[in-house]
């Protein structure tokens, strides 16, 4: 874990600011007045196995020279990369400290494959052709303008998995955000200890999406098949109710037809780590105009990652749309020449669109047109990092009870900037959160059509006052030097696992 950001220390930073320390009313020093049916979601679960376990150290496994890899900085690899991805089906692939040019898609659709590399100031993949021209993939914008479908997905390096959506039951009753039991028409395909998906959809009238928004959504005409979704645990079973690990961060309603779905996905524990992704130095032409340098995605897979990164000259950075992952460690620089109307290097730095992923240890060297996006998704924690000035890019489809926290924006002059196309709602969804989010400048509340008012700012660098209100904005004006935890997820994680384990 990257410590320059995290401050996993937080009992230690507690007792040498307990003279100034100042505490959110809702959460306290170590979340006392924390309530699961309140306003400040749970965000503990995100990342590699819900931050019960750290990512793991893989044994030594096969060099990809081995596969007639020569890392010379002039032979095209590729070929040596394809096969050690189609012979090693679990384990670590070793890349040693080199130059390797790739010119194609490397898929991981295999469990338990790790690519590694010797650093990244050792181990460089240099892709000199863009996606778009390896494998064509034709788009329009929102708008009708033609671009590319890698504008804002895929990645040269792929991880690609399903997730086994079977109907397991369907939910027979009503709850409320925050209760953590269910009544299904039968638990015959249940059992304790057993992952599942509680999964709703939106009707003709929008009524969910409305309320992913907390009933304030602005225009969601262009909005279709919107969903609810919650990956959670069986812990028991009484009859046909059942218990889940964790508080529901949406209404269960049945308009809405609410079911159990299985969550048995085919692609997890696979990661890469200790690698250089390098593009050419060529100037950004500009938004929408990207043809695929993209290092790296994460599609329907589960429990996987990457860390300790470099990507440098790209279009976009990691793309996460699966769960539980976890992206850390990560410098993004460009030598690019920047475009001229948003003077960035690239369009998306990292997109989360998945749910209960984290992102964290980050330093952006570079600007993006967006630097962080959050979209569909919820439960996302994106912690612990810098830039020179970042964008908080909440892109629209309802991302809900995403969290962004221990953050220096750098200039701060662009946090709020985001993108989306019309009629899909609000930026941010219901609960938005951010903390403690260091600025060379001081930061406003965002403007009205950002999101609803049931979003939550705590520790803004910010010359606005406080402004308190249990069903409307929330604004707690705490110096950023002062609040305790500085680490909002942390202080979740550790207060979860203490309490699980008494």
């Amino acid at each position: 874990m990257n410590t320059r950001f995290r401050f996993p220390v937080l009992f230690a930073f507690a007792l040498a600011t307990s003279a100034v320390a100042q505490t959110s009313e809702l959460w306290g020093a170590h979340g006392e007045n924390w309530d699961p049916h309140g306003r400040l979601p749970d965000f503990s679960y995100a990342g590699y196995h819900c931050g019960e376990a750290p990512l793991p150290n893989v044994p030594l496994g096969v060099s990809i020279k081995s596969f007639g890899a020569k890392g010379d900085g002039v032979t095209d690899d590729t070929a040596a990369f394809l096969k050690a991805l189609a012979t090693i089906k679990s384990g670590a692939i070793e890349v040693p400290a080199g130059r390797y040019i790739i010119t194609n898609i490397l898929e991981v659709r295999h469990s338990g494959v790790v690519l590694r590399g010797a650093g990244p100031d050792k181990t460089v993949l240099f892709f000199p052709i863009p996606l778009q021209v390896v494998k064509p993939d034709d788009s329009t914008t929102t708008s009708g303008r033609p671009t590319s479908n890698y504008s804002w997905l895929g990645g040269f390096v792929w991880f690609k998995g399903e997730l086994g959506e079977r109907e397991l039951a369907k939910v027979t009753s009503e709850a409320k955000r925050g209760d953590t039991a269910l009544q299904v028409a039968s638990a015959d395909n249940l059992h304790i200890g057993q992952r599942i998906e509680i999964f709703q959809t939106d009707p003709a009238d929008y009524s969910l999406t409305a309320h992913l928004y907390s009933d304030d959504s602005g225009s969601t005409a262009k909005i279709h098949g919107n969903h609810a979704s919650l990956v959670c645990r069986v812990i028991k079973i009484e009859g046909n109710q059942i218990q889940i690990d964790r508080p529901l961060r949406f209404d269960v309603k049945a308009e809405w037809q609410p079911r159990l779905r299985s969550f048995e996905p085919t692609v997890t524990e696979s990661g890469i780590e200790n690698i250089c992704f390098e593009f050419p130095n060529t100037p950004y032409a500009g938004h929408f105009t990207e043809p695929g340098f993209n290092p790296l995605a994460f599609n329907n897979v589960s429990d996987c990652w990457g860390r300790n990164l470099r990507i440098t000259n790209a279009d976009s950075g990691p793309f996460l749309s699966g769960h539980f992952c976890t992206v850390q460690d990560v410098v993004f620089d460009s030598a690019r020449k920047p475009d001229s109307v948003s003077l960035c290097t690239g369009h998306h730095g990292t997109s989360l669109e998945g749910d209960d992923n984290l992102f964290t240890g980050f330093d952006y060297h570079c600007r993006f047109i967006h630097d962080i996006t959050v979209s569909i998704g919820a439960g996302n924690v994106i912690v612990g990092g810098r830039g020179v000035d970042l964008c908080f890019d909440h892109h629209k489809h309802a991302p809900y009870e995403n969290l962004f926290a221990n953050i220096d924006v750098g200039a701060g002059t662009d946090v709020w900037r985001h993108g989306g196309g019309d009629a899909l709602g609000k930026p941010s969804g219901a609960r938005g959160t951010f903390w403690n989010i260091r600025s060379a400048t001081p930061l406003h509340y965002p403007p009205a059509d950002f999101g609803p008012p049931s979003m939550n700012f705590i520790a803004l660098e910010t010359a606005q006052p406080t402004q308190k209100s249990a069903t409307n904005r929330w604004f707690e004006a705490i110096p950023t030097a002062k609040i305790i935890p500085q680490d909002l997820h942390a202080a979740q994680l550790a207060r979860r696992l203490s309490l699980k384990q008494n």
